[in-house]
């Protein structure tokens, strides 16, 4: 059966719908990439945050531990070096995750029919169904979603997975409910919510309707395929697919990394101490949006500074703005969908930040 030519750019082996044996054996390749890290490495560590409670710490910048010690002494080339090699050591078994997972959904969505409703926010309620179990911050998503992107999901799904996988994981909101106050809480998920339902189907809207992507090549596949062929098929899809994810995302990981550790080392270290100001809780939005930080960094970073005695509108600031979103992760928007949207979402983050602080303020 003859697979139909790829529109864009990457050129991967095409699959039937009737090619069960491939599809059964990338069913297989994203079921042991993702069991290894949930079950390994992923969830262990949630929980062990989510036990840690109240005793949680946070020793790096833009992580929870540190490869290498930074002290505000040293001079600033020399912390941007050692807060980029803590973070990135920080994101790697993350980011390998995602290297991986996101060309393995790439190449399992390649053997079925795609499918797409017409309603802009259920797509965007399928992308938050399918980003919530990923469990992985949003950085480590950004290479999923360019995946998810390139196999012909709408922009509101991908947008939305984007969202809920960092912030609608079910042990971050327990740490979150936890921590801070049900008010704060649910605060925080309402703002993710309005990115979900309201954000990305306005985004998509804006765009019109968009070609169902397909990266594959012309390639004969017949309907009586061997366990051979079908193995060989789907190490060759997944292989292009990867180099498609790599190429245009790691070389936007390390320098989001670098701009980060930036970032934060130029800050004043005493800056949320001072009085509340729309213009202070305006530049702390900003700043959060931007920052590249680990999964439920957030939710630590935020209650740390809250008992330390920073102001609650710049707590629920952070809160409400630090691991949605990140300059790496709009950086591969950008590359892979439109550097409007990534504008739009960078935009859309300060926003609600800002108006949570705010309401904090206004509220106590």
């Amino acid at each position: 059966m003859a697979a139909p030519t790829s529109i864009l750019d990457l050129q991967t082996s095409s699959i039937g719908t009737n090619a069960w044996r491939t599809r059964t054996l990338s069913i297989v390749l994203l079921l042991v990439i993702a069991g290894v890290f949930w079950g390994d490495s992923r969830y262990p560590a949630l929980m062990k945050r989510y036990h840690a409670g109240s005793q949680i710490k946070a020793s790096g910048a833009l992580t929870f531990g540190t490869v290498y010690a930074v002290d505000r002494g040293m001079p600033l080339p020399t912390r941007v070096w050692r807060t980029t090699i803590n973070w990135l050591d920080a994101n790697r078994v993350g980011m390998t995750f995602a290297f991986l997972f996101g060309p393995a959904a790439l190449t399992f969505l390649g053997t079925i029919r795609r499918w797409r409703s017409t309603s802009r926010y259920l797509n965007a309620l399928f992308g938050a169904a399918a980003g919530v179990p990923l469990a992985v911050c949003t950085n480590c998503v950004a290479p999923i979603a360019r995946g998810f992107y390139a196999s012909g999901l709408g922009t509101e799904s991908v947008l939305a997975a984007m969202f809920a996988s960092p912030a609608l994981n079910v042990v971050v909101l327990a740490m979150t409910f936890a921590l801070f106050p049900a008010p704060i809480a649910f605060l925080k998920i309402a703002t993710v919510l309005l990115l979900i339902f309201g954000f990305a189907p306005a985004v998509a809207s804006r765009t019109g309707v968009e070609p169902l992507r397909d990266f594959s090549s012309p390639v004969e596949i017949s309907t009586d395929e061997t366990w051979a062929q079908a193995l060989l098929l789907t190490l060759r899809s997944f292989a292009k697919s990867f180099w498609y994810v790599f190429k245009i995302a790691f070389p936007l990981m390390i320098l989001g990394a670098i701009l980060g550790a930036f970032v934060i080392e130029i800050l004043p270290q005493h800056a949320l101490v001072a009085n509340v100001t729309i213009g202070g809780i305006l530049l702390v939005a900003l700043v959060g949006a931007f920052l590249p930080v680990p999964m439920a960094f957030d939710v630590a970073i935020a209650y740390l500074a809250m008992t330390k005695g920073v102001p609650l509108p710049y707590v629920v600031t952070i809160l409400c703005t630090l691991g949605i979103i990140s300059v790496f992760s709009l950086s591969v928007v950008g590359q892979t969908i439109s550097w409007k949207v990534a504008a739009g979402a960078y935009a859309s983050v300060v926003a609600l930040g800002t108006l949570a602080g705010v309401l904090a303020k206004v509220l106590g």
